[in-house]
């Protein structure tokens, strides 16, 4: 609207401008059948080229000429002064820059009126709709609670068997898709913490290896190493990718997590399925696979986002990924 309104106000403005010529050349016609008109300067040129009848412009003055009737070889000159001319201007300027900044100001008030009343719907109904998640993400909690325990008690009855496994693995898998919901739809301050990297990486592993008991996990990290950031926050992007690098794995497939000291970076690499698109990976609701929504990856974004932390990769399809996680804050 400002730039339709902008595109008007020009195309006025030479109308005004037009208009304001043509009505300083008519009160010189005017001037030149009386001579009685203080505004022009009255003098006489002999006549040579000029155009008679049409306002002239030139360096110093605004002019117009006109024929006399006794005397052919001289014309009537009737001319303003530049300094007058832009003075009889500037009213005229100053009164469209009035007018467009009033229009300019209704415009903008009345876009942000219809703005709100058009998006206020659609707000009460995003907000009522993460409401509704919120609320059925905390139901999990006791039938994910039910579930767990008779798994457990099951194990104790059956003991280790393979069925048990899939279901636990499952469990998991739905544990961690409602803590990614959680973190997708709050947005909470966190508090930094310092802690061992190594120590909270191989907790991780601990946690996500009995559920793929095919694939081989190694942890290269020295001991000395710190991170200084939001721990819970850092905790998620490590379970989303170690979660990926698990579940689009083949049997027997490794998945390796090393620290480069001199370059700050934490690389989690794997030899599993790859990716196709390796720049669409954190876009929201991409996915190559059936399984999962798509958002994980999304989340791990907007998390390292957060944390003011560089993430990037690297795949190749059936060859296998590399995640680069950069950390600025981390020291040995």
């Amino acid at each position: 609207m400002t730039l339709l309104m902008v595109a008007f106000f020009y195309i006025n403005y030479q109308k005004e401008l037009q208009s304001f010529d043509k009505s300083l050349l008519s009160r010189m016609h005017l001037c030149s059948y009386s001579l009685k008109c203080k505004e022009f300067k009255i003098d006489f040129k002999e006549k040579q080229k000029q155009n008679n009848y049409m306002l002239l412009k030139s360096e110093d003055e605004i002019l117009s000429y006109y024929p006399i009737r006794e005397a052919s070889d001289f014309l009537l000159k009737l001319s303003l002064s530049k300094n007058l001319y832009h003075s009889q201007m500037h009213h005229l300027h100053k009164s469209l820059i009035l007018n467009a900044l009033i229009s300019l100001i209704l415009i903008i008030f009345l876009s942000i009126f219809f703005s709100f009343y058009a998006l206020h719907p659609l707000r009460n109904s995003l907000e009522l709709t993460q409401e509704f998640v919120k609320d059925i993400l905390h139901d999990f909690n006791t039938p994910i609670s039910t579930m767990r325990l008779n798994v457990s008690l099951l194990k104790k009855e059956c003991k280790e068997n393979k069925k048990l496994q899939r279901i636990e693995r499952s469990i998991e898998n739905i544990l961690l898709l409602q803590e990614n919901l959680k973190n997708y739809l709050q947005a909470k301050e966190c508090s930094k913490e310092v802690f061992v990297l190594s120590y909270l990486i191989q907790e991780r592993v601990n946690m996500i290896e009995h559920n793929f008991p095919h694939l081989n996990y190694t942890v290269t990290i020295s001991d000395k190493t710190t991170l200084s950031t939001c721990k819970k926050e850092f905790t998620r992007i490590i379970d989303n990718i170690l979660s990926n690098a698990s579940k689009y794995n083949k049997t027997g497939g490794f998945i390796d997590i090393l620290y480069i000291s001199k370059e700050h970076i934490l690389i989690i690499k794997d030899n599993g399925k790859g990716i196709k698109n390796p720049k669409k990976v954190f876009n929201r609701f991409y996915k190559e696979h059936e399984r999962g929504l798509g958002i994980g990856l999304h989340i791990v974004k907007k998390l390292c986002q957060k944390l003011g932390i560089k993430i990037y990769l690297k795949s190749k399809l059936d060859e296998g990924t590399e995640v680069f996680i950069t950390l600025s804050t981390a020291s040995s």
